[in-house]
């Protein structure tokens, strides 16, 4: 752990001091730029279904609120040089936090001519199709990581060195334990390769994460604060020919983690495939079909109620997404991986889906996708649908800055799906949601 801190501490600083000497070696005149934006979003949404009933009342299972959030964005320029603040705050309407300001993004990036970069703060981290690491933005609040990365891109080629080490405010003192801020993790290293195949519509990309997640209490002499680590690894596949998009990805998970009801530590073997294609024949209207599977684990009990009598899993199989953008590829009801099974475990998920899309007007954008949802593993006594949805979705552009979208989606669960998830409140679910945008640069400037 020692080792980590010191090699963090010192690309942060190294990564300055190389952009300046980077930057010395030019005697062009500088230009600055700075620009200043809001991001404004209204939000609301209707649920019907779904939801834990409780007290034995179906009034219960339902929710309708509104959200707003709003961000201000901050940018400067200058040679080699970038940076860039978001202040965020989000709420429902009529809660009496709606004062708060958060930090979503903070950071500066320094570039020398050669393509090599170093990057510094609080930054949304977005790659390939977001299926690992991604902002999930239709989730309101959004993903950030505070990290230091380096790398290169140029010719064709892209490799990106993230590092990460969260710390409690509250514990500067016992460095062991972290748990809480943006992300759960105690210490983060990834390493991201994209290549595009010169003259050859294709692009590849690798990606290896090692995650460090922290379990217990360091005032609990009998729980004290462990670290496991788990890895992902794997790659994403983009095959664009004319009309024609093909998508494929493989993930495997390995390491240990810390089941929450448990405090010995479970071995990961996961793995999740993806498949997807689109096909735009025209501007006007396209198709997109495809397959994700991600294992679950060999024995999920299907019991109703508690914990109490559930075995343990020395190995864990269940795959979990980790930092991705869940809502664009399970159903945007965001049903699996957001949520809990009842039983702490998890059975995988098969998700084969078919959708169209159109374009009626120039400004407009519609489409719909259906999914089937199934489990990944052999369930005693039980199928293993777990049901159907549908997705609808518009939208409308009024100008580059203002933008509406709506939607609605239905599913309807099987037994299946009421035995793990949260009894009879899972046969159907209804979501309806619209959001309006208005995203303006407020102002510009160069200097």
């Amino acid at each position: 752990m020692c080792r980590i801190k010191r090699a963090l501490v010192a690309v942060a600083l190294s990564v300055p001091l190389f952009a300046l000497c980077a930057e010395s070696d030019s005697v062009s005149v500088k230009k600055n730029e700075f620009d200043l934006g809001l991001d404004f979003l209204a939000h609301g949404e209707i649920v019907r279904g779904g939801l834990p009933v409780t007290r034995n009342k179906q009034d219960d299972n339902q929710s309708n609120f509104l959200l707003g959030r709003t961000r201000i964005i901050l940018g400067y320029k200058r040679q080699r040089l970038e940076t860039r603040a978001v202040l965020q705050n989000l709420a429902v309407w009529g809660t009496e936090k709606n004062m708060e300001i958060g930090l979503y993004e903070a950071w500066a990036k320094m570039t020398a001519k050669i393509g090599v970069f170093g990057q510094v703060g609080r930054v949304a981290l977005s790659y390939d199709d977001e299926r690992i690491i991604g902002t999930n933005d239709f989730a309101m609040a959004s993903l950030s990581h505070d990290v230091v990365i380096a790398g290169y891109e140029g010719h064709g080629h892209k490799v990106h060195a993230i590092f990460a080490y969260n710390q409690n405010e509250s514990n500067v003192y016992k460095s062991t334990y972290y748990n809480d801020g943006a992300q759960n993790y105690k210490t983060m290293q990834t390493v991201w390769y994209h290549c595009d195949v010169p003259k050859f519509p294709l692009g590849v990309s690798l990606l290896f994460m090692n995650v460090g997640l922290q379990s217990g209490k360091p005032e609990e002499s009998y729980n004290p604060p462990t670290t496991e680590y788990q890895q992902m690894y794997g790659g994403y596949l983009n095959f664009h020919p004319k009309y024609v998009r093909f998508e494929a990805s493989y993930y495997r998970q390995a390491g240990k983690i810390v089941h929450p009801h448990y405090k010995a530590a479970a071995k990961i073997e996961a793995w999740m495939v993806s498949g997807k294609a689109t096909i735009t024949p025209s501007k006007y209207y396209g198709f997109v079909a495809g397959y994700d599977r991600l294992s679950g684990d060999d024995y999920v009990p299907v019991i109703y109620g508690g914990m109490a009598g559930l075995p343990f899993h020395a190995v864990n199989k269940g795959f979990t997404p980790l930092y991705g953008s869940r809502t664009k590829f399970y159903g945007i009801l965001d049903y699996f991986y957001e949520s809990a099974f009842i039983n702490g475990f998890t059975p995988g998920l098969q998700n084969a889906f078919l959708g169209v899309n159109g374009k009626p007007l120039s400004k407009m954008d519609l489409s719909a996708t259906y999914h089937y949802l199934a489990v990944a593993t052999e369930l005693s006594g039980l199928s293993s649908t777990l049901g159907h949805s549908l997705d609808i979705q518009a939208s409308y552009n009024f100008t580059d800055y203002i933008s509406l979208e709506a939607g609605y989606t239905v599913m309807f669960g099987t037994e299946t799906m009421q035995r793990l998830k949260q009894a009879n409140s899972s046969d159907v679910a209804h979501w309806a949601w619209i959001s309006l945008t208005v995203s303006p640069t407020l102002f510009k400037t160069k200097f």
